[in-house]
């Protein structure tokens, strides 16, 4: 089976980068070293020549450890970030519990369910990574003003930022195969494109405010969890981790958020003045800690109704934006990039075709939808400030905490919208169980152990047996392989050290798995029959490039 490659149809060299980036965050920046890591040139593009020092994002969940794994950062042990085993709390004025949520446990893809970090050095990280990559440029100071597209590219312009460089009148052209927004909110490749969002009309103000206490907070208020939720209706407030601080095994960084109330000055209550005396009742002051940020940002839900167009995709903020109540938001964009990353670079080795980018749209709008109304949904309990709706609130809420014996709510599960997975077949469109194992003279994750890209794992069977010839060769066009999984002392490629597959997939009647470069689940099956079929069915909407005497017999 032959493709054509990328250095094949570019050997005119008639573009300046196969794909560039408009947005230098964590979501462009981890896009770049998707496609770097597999020699893609890319040019990202960020509007300002200095990082933001400032904290943003301080939280992600177990699908966002398992991404970064994938680089290499480790988040059970890694200084720069920390987790609590502990239980996320919501109470009343009273200081009574009225939900408890599971933030303690360990999801079933392998990684804590919550996890704390600093963003800027988190950035730091993934900019560094990204820069080291040869095929990576990045051109910082720079913002995209134009963008139009043909049948074969798309075309930036982009000159100077006059907030650095007033005098400059510096503009550059760039032609890409392909390009990608992941420029916020306000994004311009967004509006370019003639993107309409639905804006579902959710406003609330609140104050964020990032502290770097000079003693170990967390301790001298014993009994207060280190993560939970005040939810009184004088002044509801989020008292939160802020990820590690600047010294190891120092303080740690925390962050209060308080909702801006019902005639009050935003502006007013982002003066350092007025944010001391909010700390005050939690035993902060300027003796004892550090005020890092002061800022208020309006809490919002919505998303673009399309993601991709042409040669043109959106992600992160310039596709959606979510109260950070589940604290899902820098995660969407994460998975926005990889999503995106894994369709680019099949579709620049010439093993896809572009259409495969459409399923990045119907896909991603219905997770992020799901993590949006859970958002709002969390929101339209917490953002309460009339007290009589508040005692209601507290009340149902306590009786169904009550009837459940106060058994926390576990983490949720979110399944992709439709795309490249069966929508009849178990667990299809989720994330993938992940267990340890044994594997090429490692016991670690599957991921770190196996690797990760398409895959078809066969339980105490050996799914190259079980997929055709054609098919065969269509897995290996993709990258991908088969692996067979048992117990100790069975015929196996790996092995289930902790007998996570045996349950996993005995549980749901499968022997086989079928696994997307994104670690998502694009079809299960309990035979060679039901494999072979529901093979050529994700195929059938990946638009594999074949010969036309070598399709999938």
């Amino acid at each position: 089976m032959t493709f054509q490659t990328n250095s094949d149809r570019n050997a005119a060299g008639e573009f300046d980068t196969d794909v560039a980036i408009v947005g230098g965050g964590p979501v462009g920046t981890f896009l770049a070293i998707i496609l770097g890591n597999t020699g893609k040139k890319v040019t990202l593009i960020e509007r300002w020549s200095e990082a933001y020092g400032r904290p943003r994002a301080v939280t992600y969940d177990h699908e966002i450890a398992r991404i970064l794994a994938s680089l290499g950062i480790d988040s059970e042990n890694d200084a720069a970030i920390n987790y609590h085993d502990e239980l996320y709390y919501w109470k009343d004025a009273n200081r009574e519990n009225i939900q408890i949520l599971d933030w303690q446990s360990t999801s079933a893809s392998g990684w804590r369910v919550r996890y704390w970090f600093n963003q800027p050095e988190l950035e730091s990280r993934l900019t560094n990574i990204a820069t080291q990559l040869p095929s990576v440029r990045r051109l910082s100071g720079y913002e995209a003003v134009d963008l139009h597209q043909d049948a074969e590219s798309a075309t930036l312009s982009i000159k100077r930022n006059p907030l650095e460089d007033a005098q400059s009148t510096e503009t550059r052209t760039i032609r890409a195969r392909y390009v990608v927004g992941a420029d916020g909110a306000n994004s311009m490749v967004r509006q370019a494109l003639g993107i309409e969002n639905e804006d579902k009309g959710y406003f609330f103000d609140w104050l964020i405010l990032d502290m770097l206490p000079s003693f170990d907070y967390v301790a001298s208020r014993k009994g207060e969890p280190a993560q939970w939720q005040l939810c009184d209706p004088k002044r509801p407030t989020t008292i939160v981790p802020g990820g590690p601080g600047p010294v190891a095994g120092g303080p740690r960084r925390r962050r209060w958020e308080y909702m801006v109330l019902p005639g009050e000055n935003p502006e007013e209550l982002t003066k350092p003045e007025n944010a001391w005396k909010l700390l005050e009742p939690w035993g902060l002051t300027p003796d004892n800690a550090v005020l890092e940020r002061s800022a208020v940002y309006r809490f919002q839900a919505r998303w673009a109704k399309v993601w991709n167009k042409g040669r043109c995709a959106i992600a992160g903020d310039a596709a959606h934006l979510m109260p950070p109540f589940a604290g899902e938001g820098m995660c969407a964009g994460l998975r926005d990039a990889l999503a995106l990353g894994w369709r680019l670079n099949a579709i620049l080795e010439g093993r896809v075709g572009a259409g495969v980018l459409d399923s990045y749209s119907s896909e991603r709008i219905e997770h992020a939808k799901h993590y949006i109304n859970f958002s709002q949904e969390l929101g339209s309990i917490i953002c309460i400030a009339d007290p009589a709706e508040a005692a209601e609130r507290d009340r149902w809420m306590k009786d169904e905490l009550k009837a459940r014996a106060f058994k926390p709510v576990p983490t949720d599960i979110c399944q992709l919208g439709p795309g490249i997975w069966c929508g009849d077949a178990a667990h299809a469109g989720e994330l993938s169980v992940q267990g340890v194992v044994e594997a090429n003279g490692k016991r670690d994750r599957f991921d770190q152990a196996v690797g990760f890209g398409w895959m078809v794992i066969g339980l105490d069977a050996d799914p190259a047996h079980a997929l055709s010839v054609g098919q065969r060769e269509v897995l290996d066009l993709l990258g991908g392989h088969t692996v067979r999984i048992g117990s100790m002392g069975t015929e196996s490629d790996v092995v289930d050290v902790e007998g996570t597959y045996a349950r996993w997939l005995n549980g749901i009647g499968a022997s086989y798995v079928m696994l997307r470069p994104d670690f998502y689940v694009a079809a299960t099956a309990g035979s060679p029959a039901e494999l072979r079929r529901r093979f050529d069915e994700v195929v059938s909407r990946l638009h594999v490039v074949v010969e036309p005497e070598r399709a999938v017999a």
